[in-house]
């Protein structure tokens, strides 16, 4: 599978940003410092991409595509890994990147999500969130 358009794919998605972990050798893709996939290669050297699926979908795509296995040194049950050198359908591939970034969105404060236009919606490329968004409020100290 030629995966050259997973870069601009991931970055159409409105508020995504991209950085490399270096000790992980991958890139991430992340909203407000939440991942929605992972770029980067399995234990043998070849590249995968890693997505979140909701538990019941990421089964049912395990069974039907021999190159989609449970995320590699994630969570199996919501985490999961496509060889990007197997035959799973660049639409099905897209169809997953849209379903981990919507779940992201789905975890994000109302907000947020009103910002980024909801999820299950075509998220086409938009100016970036502001910071001051993503920064999460210190909780409030503990008063005897």
């Amino acid at each position: 599978m030629k995966n050259n358009w997973i870069d601009s794919y991931c970055l159409t998605k409105k508020g995504s940003q991209k950085n490399f972990k270096e000790e992980w050798e991958a890139t991430l893709y992340t909203v407000c410092g939440k991942m929605f996939a992972m770029h980067g290669k399995d234990s043998n050297g070849k590249p995968i991409i890693t997505l979140k699926l909701e538990p019941g979908y990421g089964a049912q795509l395990r069974m039907e595509y021999k190159d989609i296995t449970p995320g590699y040194y994630m969570n199996k049950l919501h985490w999961n890994s496509v060889s990007l050198d197997g035959d799973v359908p660049e639409a099905m591939l897209k169809e997953m990147i849209d379903e981990s970034y919507d779940i992201l969105l789905h975890s994000l404060p109302k907000k947020l999500q009103k910002e980024l236009g909801g999820p299950n919606k075509k998220n086409a490329s938009g100016p970036s969130i502001p910071k001051r968004f993503c920064l999460r409020p210190l909780a409030a100290p503990l008063l005897n």
